[in-house]
């Protein structure tokens, strides 16, 4: 890539260091976007292991552009997103991946159908670690900064998208016990 539109790629991407989440860390302050793209990317790196048939490589690549479009959008809660939120987020990363050099805009553009569709292995291995990572991230958080109905998300969220797994149901599982005692103590 030549190196001044590295230097762009990279400035767009550097807005997720700014880009907060609804989450807070565990110190009390907003979680941004990137924190969490890299802490899914970590996650996947550990459960090489337990997926040997899935090309974990390509679930890294996924993880670490998951939420790109958020550089153009900021970030909205699940449980607030719309259609026409998701719609515009589509548009402008669309608009930015078609900008960027080959094999880079064919190979992320791919990887973005692909993770839409969410039939192969690795787009469920992906989109199953974007949900337990905010449930730990929850975990791991001040009570206080919970809202309402996190409260009851928290027990549940993510149970679809780990269902195909049953190290990551053991994981959801877990994490449901962590929540629910966290809640318990207050």
């Amino acid at each position: 890539m030549d190196v001044l539109k590295l230097l762009e790629t990279l400035h767009t991407a550097e807005k997720l260091k700014d880009t907060t989440r609804h989450a807070y860390t565990s110190g009390g302050r907003h979680e941004s976007v990137a924190e969490h793209s890299w802490r899914i990317t970590l996650m996947a790196y550990f459960l090489r292991d337990e997926f040997p048939e899935a090309d974990m490589d390509k679930v890294i690549r996924m993880c670490l552009i998951h939420d790109l479009g958020e550089c153009f959008t900021g970030d909205i809660p699940t449980f607030l997103k719309t259609a026409a939120h998701e719609a515009t987020e589509e548009k402008l990363l669309s608009g930015w991946v078609s900008s960027l050099p080959e094999p880079y805009r064919s190979e992320m553009a791919d990887l973005y159908r692909e993770m839409d569709a969410r039939e192969t292995l690795e787009a469920k291995i992906y989109k199953a670690l974007d949900n337990l990572e905010a449930v730990i991230q929850h975990n791991e958080s001040p009570l206080d900064t919970w809202s309402d109905n996190e409260y009851t998300l928290n027990l549940t969220y993510g149970d679809d998208k780990v269902a195909f797994s049953p190290y990551l149901t053991a994981l959801r599982r877990q994490l449901r016990l962590d929540s629910e005692d966290k809640i318990r103590k207050g």
